[in-house]
């Protein structure tokens, strides 16, 4: 009987552990959207001032935040800056810089002073996939997070952005939010 219990969980766990690896948000390879259209090119995407939504949920799926935010994207022929302006609803603002760099290979590297070390992104038709490491502010527990940004261009210029948050890899938030030019700015639509 407990042969068969042993068993039976370890096949749970089994289970578990291949869903989380071959079906789930984490599954997602960059080779799965190299026919999708249009090209996601950070240069012409990320550039000029943009608005921007969102919500985080935490680890129960329950909305924990929510967020307004201007950015303004500047580059340089491969090297740019990504300025973010948050407002929070709690009333906290936030400001925060990427410094991106985009390499002839289709990868996109990427700082900001809150990411340990450089943030590895891949460009694959229309999307951008970004992995780094978090450094959460010592007022929300100064923990490190794994990060998983996956951002979607849509055929109007609009990305839309999911990005999961892990430690020890256990889901502790996902962001959902979009991104687009501002109306009236002139800036680049695909």
């Amino acid at each position: 009987m407990m042969l068969a219990l042993t068993l039976f969980l370890a096949l749970c766990l089994g289970l578990v552990a291949y869903r989380a690896r071959a079906l789930s948000f984490m599954a997602q390879r960059p080779a799965a959207y190299a026919q999708t259209a249009p090209a996601f090119d950070p240069r012409r995407v990320l550039s000029g001032p943009m608005a921007s939504e969102g919500v985080i949920y935490g680890p129960t799926g329950k909305v924990a935040s929510r967020f307004v935010a201007r950015m303004e994207g500047r580059w340089e022929g491969e090297r740019g800056v990504l300025a973010e302006e948050f407002t929070y609803d709690s009333g906290r603002q936030q400001s925060r810089r990427w410094d991106l760099v985009v390499h002839n290979d289709g990868r996109v590297t990427a700082t900001a002073p809150d990411i340990i070390g450089t943030a590895e992104g891949d460009l694959s038709g229309a999307t951008l996939r970004l992995r780094y490491r978090l450094k959460l502010p010592e007022e929300a527990g100064g923990h490190a997070l794994d990060v998983t940004d996956w951002l979607y261009l849509m055929p109007n210029g609009t990305v839309m952005n999911r990005s999961q948050m892990r430690r020890f890899g256990v889901t502790l938030a996902e962001l959902v939010a979009t991104m687009r030019p501002e109306q009236g700015t002139g800036a680049a639509h695909v």
